[in-house]
């Protein structure tokens, strides 16, 4: 039995390591690659610590610009997903029950919907919109950020839908009748009794609402327009070549990303047990008493912690210079480079060197007899040039004619042998 638990943690003990890994272990190398000196994002070798990738991060006005456009979009976004998801789930309270099903879907099926066909649905619906109004194409419409905070908020509007609706199954309506019953109106009992018990929710929605508008890319690669926004800037970027100033870019986004999760979850750690104690918050909180300002605040908390870093982070790397250690590392790799390239010419030497000893060992040894008749080879030299010239009659021992020029008719043709016919007449 003692082996089998020994077994069962050690197997659990490696799914965790390979869970956390998997989900982890991309994020902790891009952060570390934020640090290491190299131009181009890397791990291993570890060659300086440096900070000049936030100083290339801060001077990048791509990337400046691409984080506001995404700031004001995430911004726009949040507003008019967190208005449309609240009111979409209060109508779905109020609806007739029959209905509510089909309502539910059609209000559901943005999320199910492609985000490339949301962008090029609402791309081309309000070009027509457009163009049924009369207005030019540098009327709002066409603008980049309208567009996207339009195209985003399609779908998700739908996810803040989802997370009111679930606060709501907890909302009691006899307090709203009750309210109404005390003659408050319908606003008054809105904003008095339901908003209170929906704002957890509403910053919920809100978070989500950011974060989804925030890493955005397929909606809006088809509604950026001139106003290109981060996602968008750093796919640009990455085609081209990329260097470590987007790690040390993505080191900040997770650290604000875990820093802002633990803060909220401490705080609720303390309000829910301060509520199961029946004691207020500050009690709980060991006798800390944060100033006034901080108290109920965490956004104070965490813009006051986010400066101390920043700070602090701007004061190390004043102080710290890693021109010295880059210098290093490059007199390093010059000098294996040059460790290389005398290596291969060794080696080459070596090859030639080699190559020279056995030609001249085959050159001494070999002692085979030289052929009578070298390069006759199988047909005996037949077709040597030299042949030619054997074959022809030596003209020495040519026999002289006794009759030059006679040829086979006597020389009855020649020219003199008319002049000895005349004489002999």
């Amino acid at each position: 039995m003692k082996t089998d638990n020994l077994l069962l943690k050690f197997f659990l003990f490696a799914y965790l390591i390979v869970f956390f890994g998997y989900l982890l272990g991309p994020l902790l190398v891009m952060s570390v690659t934020a640090f290491n000196s190299p131009e181009f994002p890397r791990m291993t070798p570890w060659e300086c610590l440096t900070f000049e990738w936030f100083d290339v991060l801060a001077n990048d006005d791509r990337i400046l610009n691409g984080l506001k456009n995404s700031l004001i979009v995430g911004f726009g976004t949040v507003i008019l997903s967190v208005t449309m998801g609240l009111a979409g789930a209060l109508l779905l309270t109020q609806i007739w029950p029959r209905m509510r099903a089909t309502y539910y879907t059609i209000v559901i099926a943005p999320i199910l919907i492609p985000g490339v066909v949301l962008g090029i649905s609402t791309l081309v619906f309000w070009d027509r919109v457009n163009i049924m109004l009369g207005l030019s194409n540098e009327s709002f419409l066409h603008n980049g950020i309208f567009l996207t905070i339009l195209g985003q908020s399609t779908f998700i509007a739908s996810y803040c839908m989802l997370v009111f609706v679930a606060r709501l199954q907890r909302f009691d309506e006899g307090l709203t009748e009750a309210a109404l019953d005390l003659g408050a109106t319908n606003v008054q009992a809105f904003r008095k009794i339901l908003l209170p018990f929906m704002k957890p929710a509403i910053g919920s929605a809100a978070v989500l609402a950011f974060l989804a508008s925030f890493e955005n890319y397929n909606t809006t690669t088809f509604t950026f327009g001139k106003f290109p926004t981060l996602t968008i800037e750093l796919a640009q970027k990455v085609r081209y070549g990329i260097n470590p100033s987007i790690s040390s870019l993505a080191f900040i986004i997770i650290a604000l990303t875990v820093l802002g999760a633990l803060i909220h979850e401490a705080y609720k750690r303390k309000q829910q047990l301060a509520v199961a104690n029946g004691a207020p918050v500050s009690e709980v909180m060991g006798g800390v008493k944060l100033p006034k300002i901080f108290r109920g605040n965490p956004a104070a908390i965490v813009l006051v912690l986010l400066a101390l870093g920043g700070a602090s982070t701007i004061w190390f790397a004043q102080v710290y210079s890693p021109d010295q250690c880059i210098e290093q590392v490059r007199e390093q790799k010059q000098i294996e480079i040059q460790k290389k390239i005398d290596a291969i010419k060794e080696k080459r030497r070596q090859e030639m060197l080699k190559r020279q000893q056995e030609q001249s060992s085959s050159g001494t040894t070999n002692t085979a007899p030289k052929a009578t008749n070298p390069g006759a080879g199988a047909f005996g030299g037949v077709f040597a040039p030299k042949n030619l010239d054997t074959e022809t009659p030596d003209k020495g021992s040519e026999k002289k004619s006794t009759n030059p020029g006679a040829g086979a008719f006597g020389g009855v043709f020649a020219p003199q042998n008319l002049n000895k016919e005349k004489t002999e007449d």
